[in-house]
């Protein structure tokens, strides 16, 4: 068996953190992993399989030897450093927003469109956390039934915003209940010009406004969709709201599908048994997806799934999955698995 060098750009952050947890149990066969960070986070000790792996600077010449490359450090460390990744001969598995949309670069989730690494130039983009549950769930029901329309809600974790912003909620959440004021400043946005606490509070905004009234992360969410599911003229909206919940996010998404006469029972049917979804569709037993039942699990949870009451062809159902698992560190790692059982790697 061909053994890995592998290398993870962003080691102490939320989602290399998760890479290197995950790494563990994935069935690539590693040499070598090198841990990688800025140089205010180089000598820090990690634990990998057991043993201490010192954390080293980003720099071009880290690449040399390696085999595969996983950025998460920001999509200015990713921009900085790909090309030196690439040349040096390791494939790129990015989880920054740096080159989705690329035409010329590979948005992959392994359960809907592997057959897109083919194409890959040593460069692979993971989608975004609330994208990779959402289109990991409408694929197979697509491929059955056809998809004209989603309209998608989110509840999203503040681990997606990153470690200093769940160190935040905590802070807000013990001057709540303190009787204090809570201060703000990172959310909804870092770079936006208000911020305001996310403790016992819903946001609806995540990222910058963008044109036409959408946030770059609805923007993300619908642009793509429409890529990883090959429907450029799918019809998409999006509503990203960033809440007080630690891990996990979710999603009420409301679907149009093509043919005629399909029944909840058939969308439950084709989602039991798809790669990566569990089904949890009781409500008989409130048997439905939580976030504190889906944290720290690799899987995307679907239920709640019901015909729209005025709609033939419409149907909502409620999608769950960790963000920083599935919807980052897993499925990177499952790219890099898929490119190996194609021998592109």
């Amino acid at each position: 068996m061909k053994k890995y060098n592998v290398a993870i750009v962003g080691a102490t952050g939320a989602v290399g953190e998760k890479l290197i947890q995950l790494l563990e149990d994935s069935s690539i066969a590693i040499n070598e992993l090198h841990l990688l960070a800025s140089a205010r986070s180089a000598g820090r000790k990690l634990i990998f399989n057991s043993q201490e792996v010192t954390v080293e600077e980003t720099t071009e010449s880290a690449f040399k030897g390696i085999d595969i490359a996983f950025f998460s450090a920001g999509g200015s460390i990713t921009q900085k450093f790909h090309q030196a990744a690439r040349d040096s001969g390791a494939i790129v598995i990015d989880n920054t927003s740096a080159f989705r949309m690329d035409p010329n670069t590979p948005l992959v989730v392994p359960e809907v469109n592997p057959e897109a690494l083919r194409d890959h130039t040593y460069l692979i983009a993971n989608p975004n956390c609330s994208t990779i549950q959402m289109v990991a769930a409408l694929k197979p029901i697509e491929a059955a039934f056809g998809l004209d329309r989603v309209i998608v809600s989110t509840y999203q974790a503040v681990s997606g915003a990153g470690l200093h912003a769940l160190e935040e909620l905590e802070e807000q959440t013990k001057a709540v209940l303190a009787g204090e004021e809570p201060k703000a400043n990172i959310l909804p946005s870092g770079g936006d010009k208000k911020h305001y606490p996310i403790a016992f509070n819903a946001i609806p905004q995540i990222d910058l406004f963008s044109e036409d009234g959408y946030t770059f992360e609805e923007w993300k969410m619908m642009n793509e969709t429409k890529k990883i599911m090959g429907l450029p003229n799918l019809k998409i909206a999006a509503t990203c709201v960033r809440i007080p919940v630690m891990s996990g996010h979710s999603e009420s998404v409301y679907i149009e599908v093509e043919k005629d006469g399909v029944t909840a029972d058939e969308i439950r049917e084709v989602l039991k048994d798809a790669p990566g979804i569990v089904l949890q569709d009781d409500p008989s037993t409130q048997t439905y997806p939580m976030v504190i039942t889906a944290v720290d699990k690799k899987d995307t949870y679907v239920g709640r799934i019901r015909r729209d009451v005025d709609n033939p062809k419409g149907f909502h159902l409620w999608i769950v999955s960790d963000n920083l698992i599935k919807g980052a560190a897993w499925n990177s790692i499952q790219i890099a698995e898929k490119m190996i059982e194609m021998a592109l790697v």
